[in-house]
């Protein structure tokens, strides 16, 4: 018995969820050739691709030869029966019974050839993110968003929300971007939400939020974004080694999730799913100390003291075949807010998490500076004014308490869980020091 029903999912047609029945289905037309008196149509919807066959015979040869001259990216809406079969991409395809609707594109699509340069490419990026693979890509962005915010809402943080304008720098004065703001002047996109989420804590609890960051930072390498999606955390009560164990189990929920609610994606884009379905918390713990011995045991140039640059990190995490957290960074490399050891003054209680094949650094965080006195001293340390800190050296006299926080960077997660070759491919209109359009 064939059932009928509205228009329905690709990706669920794909699962298997409709075989044997007549679908409604609408899209674009991605990619389409003839054979004889059949065509071999591919149609995308939003949540993925899937053959379609028209057959002369069955459709009549007025209806066969419009939409035999119709260019790529026109839509299309149909009715047809939904086939097992091991020939077509996804192991199914559709059988073409009816033509409903369809609308043509206006000129021939300009992304056609399977190869074109990368600036092509990048100017041609509102085009470019119907690509199946950037497609796939974003459609595991969106599932690995849910299911961070599903996580912490099952261990009862709060979402919350900070301000994109700032007038102090959290991670440094050199990376802000500057933006007029009416007639003051000294306003810059957010760095981090980290200072406001001190002062959310004492009202809210446990807080994360799901925001842009920005950073001007003069960088062309692979992993670097000047503006990039920020996972942040921040609890009252919550020392280094809690935050670092809250690190463990969000990555690994995550990867997992992944993994089992979407293991045909990661594969397409290059992931097995048993990569990530292996992982376990804890991750390994290693101290800068020791660090600085692997790197410098690999023969690559690095001194105490020296923070970890790409050309450190690679020989580091070769080390390893799982993410592992560095703990304790000196205080000169890591900003006023990271509290000292109280057993080893020149380190803080700091620590980020690097991933394996050479990924790098997904997320820094640590134990932030509660006392009023020692703060200040930090802060006089950097050579910052006090004076544009004052409302945050002002939580520290009504209701202190030893507080932590970390900050995932979303694409860099993603560039390594996807196993992909570069960030920009993470998101959809990726923005660097080179490029800001379209």
């Amino acid at each position: 018995m064939i059932r009928m029903s509205g228009f329905e999912n690709i990706n669920d047609i794909i699962k298997g969820q409709y075989d044997g029945d007549q679908v409604t289905l609408r899209g674009w037309i991605y990619n389409k050739r003839s054979s004889g008196g059949i065509q071999f149509i591919n149609i995308r919807d939003g949540s993925g691709v899937i053959q379609c066959t028209l057959n002369k015979k069955r459709i009549g040869a007025e209806t066969f030869d419009i939409v035999d001259g119709l260019p790529l990216e026109s839509t299309i809406q149909l009715e047809g029966i939904v086939n097992e079969d091991s020939r077509a991409p996804e192991g199914r395809e559709v059988q073409i019974i009816r033509i409903t609707e369809y609308n043509a594109a206006m000129q021939d699509y300009p992304i056609v050839k399977k190869e074109h340069g990368l600036e092509f490419l990048m100017d041609n990026r509102h085009l470019f993110i119907r690509n199946p693979r950037v497609q796939t890509i974003l459609r595991i962005r969106s599932h690995f968003m849910k299911t961070a915010r599903q996580w912490f809402d099952d261990q009862g943080y709060t979402e919350a929300h900070s301000p994109m304008f700032i007038t102090a720098a959290c991670e440094g004065g050199s990376t802000l971007f500057n933006v007029e703001y009416f007639e003051r002047e000294g306003v810059y996109l957010s760095q981090s939400w980290q200072l406001y989420a001190e002062a959310m804590i004492s009202s809210l609890g446990k807080i994360y939020t799901l925001a842009p960051s920005f950073r001007a930072e003069p960088s062309r390498t692979r992993r670097h974004l000047s503006e990039f999606w920020h996972l942040e955390v921040e609890e009252p009560w919550q020392t280094l080694d809690g935050i670092t164990k809250v690190g463990d189990e969000l990555v690994v929920n995550i990867a997992h999730t992944l993994a089992n609610e979407m293991p045909r994606e990661l594969k397409a884009v290059g992931r097995n799913p048993k990569d990530l379905l292996k992982l376990e918390v804890p991750f390994p713990r290693i101290s800068y100390d020791e660090a600085i011995e692997i790197v410098q045991g690999e023969g690559v140039d690095m001194y105490w003291g020296d923070d970890f640059g790409w050309q450190q990190e690679g020989p580091l995490t070769a080390k390893f075949d799982t993410p592992f957290w560095v703990k304790g960074y000196p205080t000169g490399i890591k900003p006023f807010y990271h509290k000292p050891d109280p057993n080893r003054k020149e380190v803080t209680l700091s620590a980020d998490l690097l991933a394996p094949e050479g990924y790098g650094e997904i997320i820094g965080g640590g134990q932030r500076v509660h006392d009023y006195d020692l703060l200040l001293k930090r802060i006089e340390d950097d050579g910052l004014d006090a004076a544009d800190y004052s409302w945050y050296v002002d939580l520290r006299k009504w209701g202190t308490v030893p507080h932590s926080g970390f900050g995932l960077g979303v694409e860099r997660v993603l560039m390594w869980m996807c196993k992909l070759d570069h960030i920009r491919d993470t998101i959809p209109f990726p923005r660097d020091m080179r490029r800001v359009f379209p």
